[in-house]
């Protein structure tokens, strides 16, 4: 009698351990969902904030003669700018960064992405260039040090060339009023 009441109470663990089970799962998947609501998906934290850009030296991509470095980055608060033609969110954002260039004055540097160069400097003449000029970055490795997770990707810069924020995604009218709130009171640091 004893063994049948100790396999009855192991056969009755067993069925509340399979009932208790799946809603356990269910709450803890909650929880972690419930983490993401309300946050923004365009914001991803970035190493590099608070720190100076990486340093490089990289050829632009209207020239492959002309060789650019950090240094040609700072001066002034700025975006930089991570796009390519196979991006299909880079195009939606273009006609955006051509607007705020040519309208706001901002000043915004390019840096092709995993691309080629007869494809960008295409799609450049023929959507216009917001940029003071663009980085040809074919392999990536200025990517990698900018922590870059994917195009686009925009980087606002102080006049030092300190990374202040980031922006994963598009920049649009929905996500630049927060970057450009940071940009002016930048300009005005500067002025």
């Amino acid at each position: 009698m004893t063994i049948q009441k100790n396999a009855a109470k192991k056969t009755f663990n067993k069925k509340r351990l399979l009932m208790v089970l799946p809603m356990l799962v269910a709450f803890a998947l909650g929880m972690f969902l419930f983490q993401g609501i309300g946050q923004d998906p365009n914001k991803m934290e970035s190493s590099l904030i608070g720190r100076a850009l990486p340093q490089f030296t990289a050829k632009t991509l209207a020239s492959p003669a002309t060789q650019v470095s950090q240094n040609d980055m700072i001066g002034a608060p700025a975006l930089i700018n991570v796009w390519a033609t196979w991006c299909p969110t880079c195009r939606a954002e273009h006609e955006f960064l051509n607007r705020i260039a040519a309208q706001e004055g901002v000043k915004i540097f390019g840096v092709n992405y995993h691309d080629q160069r007869n494809a960008a400097q295409q799609w450049l003449q023929d959507l216009g260039s917001p940029y003071v000029f663009t980085v040809f970055d074919p392999k990536g490795a200025l990517g990698i040090e900018l922590g870059v997770v994917g195009a686009p990707e925009t980087y606002l810069i102080d006049a030092q060339g300190i990374v202040v924020d980031k922006l994963t995604g598009e920049l649009n009218d929905r996500t630049w009023p927060p970057l450009r709130e940071q940009y002016l009171s930048l300009l005005q640091g500067t002025n």
